[in-house]
């Protein structure tokens, strides 16, 4: 039975007494300092507890005991370390700062919007909110499935974190002048990676895992079965789709010819391994292989000279000192391969089929702009203007 009583303390305090018995039976009680606040709280537990959503505080662990169980599932689930890596740092830097000591029965989406604006005030950015927020709402799964929440505070959740949201989402794409001068620009070891990247739109964990086994001259397929990680170990692709085969141009074909005879042997039968037949490290694709390519073509951009906070050092005009950078990394390459693709005349299903995408839905979000048809939109502007006004 559920009732509120008034209690004088041992100090001689008076406080309010909430008194409920939870869904196993057990007698549960919280004070108040008003009459007012226990029998509301009392009056939304119980009908928590008639739909079955009542946690008591008391057995609820704190956020930071519930990242410990969800980072410890992660890892028996056997996630990538790189990926658990980057959960942990949301737990370490993010979460348990600010929220660590809450209970998670206490957390309710006003409550998730106020970590939000906290994570906001203290300068991370909208993506990393957002990223954040999505392994707040991991860590309630897991905490579901041992049977200590029986809430999703972050489900549907609808963040306002202003006026980031309104960046321009589209990926920056190598213009095709540019994508031929990379092109005449890569030479030895380097040509045949940078052509597959181009011309084929692997990922760069795709390109250090693929094998000879799947690159198929006659047929002029490459098939995706396998990646390397940045621990350089062999394993599975990022999801389901991306396991699949992707066409070869003669180019790319006659550059792998070549290379296939000069490849250094290892024990993996990698296609682009390093000097050793072992598997090559992506910063190594990057800084001897593509970075260089850019700065010879001349394909940079100004970038700002960060200390060892991360912040831009100024001059003596307190004014950013500036760098010449390469403008691009690899999966800009990837970008690219899209975008011819799709000037191609490919629909969004090849897009993804070919891409290896998880869903038609990460398709449109990535490159939804790139199919758009100028003309049939003037069409269809013109068509509006005769139907209303006739002419």
């Amino acid at each position: 039975m559920a009732k509120v009583r008034k209690r004088t303390l041992p100090s001689g305090l008076v406080r309010w007494q909430a008194g409920y018995v939870d869904g196993a039976g057990e007698r549960r009680f919280k004070l108040f300092e008003r009459k007012s606040d226990a029998e509301a709280w009392l009056v939304e537990t119980r009908h928590d507890l008639a739909r079955g959503l009542h946690t008591p505080g008391s057995v609820s662990p704190t956020m930071k005991e519930a990242a410990a169980l969800w980072i410890k599932r992660c890892n028996e689930k056997g996630l990538e370390p790189t990926t658990v890596r980057g959960y942990e740092e949301h737990v370490d830097l993010h979460i348990v700062p600010f929220i660590g000591m809450k209970k998670a029965a206490e957390m309710t989406v006003p409550t998730i919007n106020g970590f939000a604006d906290q994570l906001r005030d203290a300068g991370r950015s909208t993506v990393m909110i957002k990223k954040v927020v999505g392994s707040v709402g991991s860590i309630f799964k897991e905490l579901r499935r041992r049977g200590l929440a029986n809430t999703a505070p972050t489900a549907g959740i609808d963040l306002d974190l202003g006026d980031d949201d309104r960046e321009d989402p589209r990926p920056i794409i190598p213009t095709k002048p540019e994508l031929q001068a990379i092109i005449a620009g890569c030479i030895d070891r380097w040509r045949p990676v940078i052509l597959v990247a181009i011309f084929c739109g692997l990922r760069a964990s795709e390109l250090r895992g693929l094998t000879w086994s799947n690159v198929d001259l006659d047929a002029r397929q490459l098939t995706l079965t396998q990646r390397a990680d940045a621990f350089h170990r062999i394993g599975k692709l990022k999801s389901r789709t991306a396991y699949r085969s992707v066409p070869c141009p003669s180019l790319v074909l006659n550059a792998l010819r070549e290379w296939k005879l000069k490849c250094p042997k290892g024990d993996l039968s990698l296609v682009f391994p390093n000097g050793i037949g072992k598997v090559e490290s992506h910063s190594n694709l990057l800084e001897r292989g593509l970075h260089p390519i850019l700065v010879a073509a001349g394909i940079t951009e100004l970038a700002p000279v960060l200390d060892e906070a991360g912040k831009p050092i100024l001059n003596n005009a307190s004014e950013p000192i500036t760098r010449e950078v390469p403008k691009y990394g690899m999966h800009s390459l990837r970008h690219a391969c899209a975008s011819l693709w799709i000037e191609s005349g490919y629909n969004p299903k090849q897009i993804q089929r070919l891409m290896g995408h998880s869903s038609i839905k990460v398709t449109f979000d990535i490159y939804g702009h790139l199919f758009a048809d100028a003309e049939a939109d003037q069409r269809a502007a013109e068509n509006v203007q005769i139907r209303l006004l006739g002419a």
